[in-house]
């Protein structure tokens, strides 16, 4: 059964939620902690962190309040956004982060990320617009085409993917689960589907999907979509 990864976004240490990665459409929902310990509450056993600041401006900007989430729950957590050096991913190892998400600097420098993959547990987010990766907070569009970047991982330590089609994310129309499978079985390492997670229809179609190790669910659940009691995670 493919795992569920609650999400919570961060932006100026407010869970928010964008559509599309666009900055301008950000939507505030209010404080991460919260969110992080009903997840717990309700039988999530990992928790899916993006730091936008982090993403945006290259670096860190909410390492406090994920170190407090990291300390104040028992959640598994996995953290992206702005970690493009060896010195931010040993400081969330030492607050209590589980994985290590690399994006961009993964796409610049992929021997650096598979390195760091064989010292740390890592996941590389690969996102998508067209087939084609995006970078820098899905600023720049490359002409590198996710398949084609994934086949090169197969025998490295990468512990996960995360399968992002931004024209997907936020817009709860439904996860692009034909290329997700497709980077699952290409580099055949744990893949995870983001962006569009629209309800319960989505949790249903994961059975016809085997490869697919995992979902990341958010905005589907601050808009009410879904009933996080509900879910047998």
């Amino acid at each position: 059964m493919a795992i569920l990864f609650p999400a919570i976004d961060l932006l100026n240490g407010k869970a928010v939620r964008l559509t599309k990665g666009e900055k301008s459409s950000v939507k505030e929902y209010g404080n991460a902690l919260d969110f992080a310990k009903y997840f717990e509450d309700c039988g999530a056993t990992w928790l899916h962190m993006v730091d936008l600041d982090g993403a945006f401006e290259g670096s860190p900007k909410n390492l406090n309040v994920i170190e407090h989430i990291a300390t104040s729950t028992n959640l598994h957590i996995q953290v992206g956004g702005g970690i493009r050096d060896e010195e931010t991913i040993k400081k969330y190892m030492n607050v209590g982060i589980q994985r290590a998400i690399l994006g961009s600097v993964a796409l610049q420098n992929p021997e650096w990320a598979i390195l760091m993959a064989e010292k740390y547990p890592i996941a590389l987010s690969i996102d998508s617009k067209d087939g084609k990766i995006a970078t820098h907070g899905w600023v720049n569009v490359s002409d590198i085409k996710a398949s084609e970047f994934v086949a090169n991982l197969k025998c490295s330590n990468v512990q996960a993917i995360v399968c992002t089609d931004i024209q997907q994310d936020g817009m709860l129309s439904g996860i692009n689960f034909a290329l997700t499978e497709e980077i699952a079985e290409i580099s055949g390492i744990f893949t995870i589907a983001s962006g569009g997670f629209s309800g319960q229809r989505d949790l249903d179609m994961l059975h016809n999907y085997p490869k697919i190790g995992g979902v990341i669910i958010g905005k589907a659940f601050y808009e009410g979509k879904l009933d996080f009691k509900s879910i047998k995670f």
